[in-house]
Order: structure tokens, then sequence, then C-alpha cells
């Protein structure tokens, strides 16, 4: 027959290895996430007369750039040494439209080493992601 005392210290037993564990992979694994930049760096290109600007916005604020209001929600640099990737969440609006079905002229994931993946389809403007940095 178990006694009363062996459960209660396999019970405090069982909750310390959890605990050492749990802390244990965040350590291992809290390095490995993505942690969003505080800026992001992007390259606007007027079609109309073929001027390119660079422009720097803050992760989270909205950037008026002539017809366009750019926002970046999210801006990510991955860790690989040997192929860096710089990924952006970007939305943006064409303050001229007044279309209301149509809110955003881009809202996804940009790819600043291929934009092509997904495309900003604009007939004046194009956007790219340049880089990301705090």
């Amino acid at each position: 027959m178990l006694s009363k005392k062996n459960i209660k210290a396999g019970i405090i037993n069982f909750l310390f290895i959890n605990a050492f564990l749990l802390l244990l992979s965040n350590n291992l694994f809290g390095d490995t996430l993505l942690k969003s930049e505080s800026t992001a760096e992007l390259s606007v290109l007027d079609k109309v007369s073929s001027k390119n600007t660079n422009i720097k916005i803050q992760i989270g604020e909205e950037f008026f750039f002539q017809n366009l209001n750019i926002k970046v929600l999210k801006c990510y640099n991955s860790e690989f040494d040997d192929d860096p990737e710089v990924t952006a969440y970007l939305q943006v609006k064409d303050i001229t439209m007044k279309n209301n079905d149509k809110v955003f002229v881009f809202n996804d994931w940009t790819f600043a080493s291929s934009p092509s993946i997904r495309p900003f389809d604009h007939p004046v403007y194009d956007v790219w992601l340049k880089k990301c940095y705090s």
C-alpha cells in the first residue's frame, strides 16, 4: 500500500521536473524566435517621373508619401548567415481612391530578396522593402 507521504513527494518531484524542462526549453528556443525590428527602410519608385525615393518608417506608424499612406506592422531579419532574408508586413492605402470596397492597395507580407512573390500592384508607384533595423 502506498503512503500519502510518497505520493506527495512524487507530485512535488513531477512539478519540479516540469518547471525545469519548461525553463530549459524557453532558454533553448527563446533566442530562435523572430524579433521584430523597430524601423523599416523602403524604396518607392514614382513611375511617372522615374524618381526613386528611400524612406524610413517606424514600425506601427503611418507614413504619407504623396498619394500613398504606408504602414509597416512587422519587420524581421532572418538569423541565417548564408542567405539572409528580410520580411515585412505592409499595409498601403491610396488616399485618392474613393472606392470603399477596396480599403488597401496592398495588405500582405513582402520579401526584400524577391518582391515579385507578393507584388505591389499600383499604376503610379512601386514599393520595395530594403532592410529592417533597430
